[in-house]
């Protein structure tokens, strides 16, 4: 967050994009400054039902076209920051690579998406969180017991958000290559925080 601290100061107003659990502080955050907010929970919405089919050996597949078609309808070159936060290691791993390209399309040249990612020592009960930007290089985190809302839990147990994989350095290196720049920067709690430049 304190590498971001300049772009979060800009005069200029700024598009940014947050795609994880929604934060009415983050929304508030950048209103209050003048720039342009847009927030849409990825993870919640990648557990529609319609999104999953079976294929001809009966494993489950998830449908990203349709969930591209569905979710980050965006024009091209639009934002200027991206808060993508944990949601890699916790999406299901069909949609990672496409949904990181959909972010390099919408993101301008030179904009900036930050992301984190749990090391090793995290472990497989790793909580999910939703994050809250508390000063321009300040993040509270709050865990999160994500459930499905209603509708959903009648069509099915609802279930919290679990730690799907741990991303290596290099593994992380190749879902970002198509963008100019990565730095990596190790964090408390197990965690990677990941700067990346479109």
């Amino acid at each position: 967050m304190a590498e971001l601290a300049r772009s979060l100061k800009s005069e200029d107003p700024l598009c940014v994009l947050d795609v994880g659990a929604t934060s009415a502080s983050n929304i508030r955050f950048f209103t209050e400054r003048g720039h342009r907010i847009y927030s849409q929970d990825l993870l919640e919405v990648s557990t529609d039902p319609a999104l999953i089919s079976r294929d001809e050996q009966g494993q489950t597949v998830i449908d990203s076209k349709k969930f591209l078609e569905d979710n980050l309808n965006y024009p091209n070159s639009h934002f200027d920051l991206v808060f993508c936060w944990n949601l890699p290691d916790y999406m299901e791993e069909a949609l990672v690579k496409p949904v990181v390209g959909r972010l390099w399309s919408v993101m301008k040249p030179g904009a900036i998406l930050l992301v984190f990612f749990h090391t090793r020592e995290a472990g497989p009960d790793a909580p999910y969180y939703r994050y809250h930007i508390t000063g321009t290089d300040l993040l509270e985190m709050h865990a999160l017991n994500a459930r499905r809302d209603h509708k959903k839990e009648r069509s099915g147990p609802s279930k919290n958000f679990t730690l799907q994989r741990v991303f290596n350095n290099r593994h992380i290196e190749n879902l970002f290559r198509d963008f100019s720049s990565i730095k990596f920067f190790l964090s408390r709690d197990n965690i990677r925080e990941v700067l990346v430049v479109r």
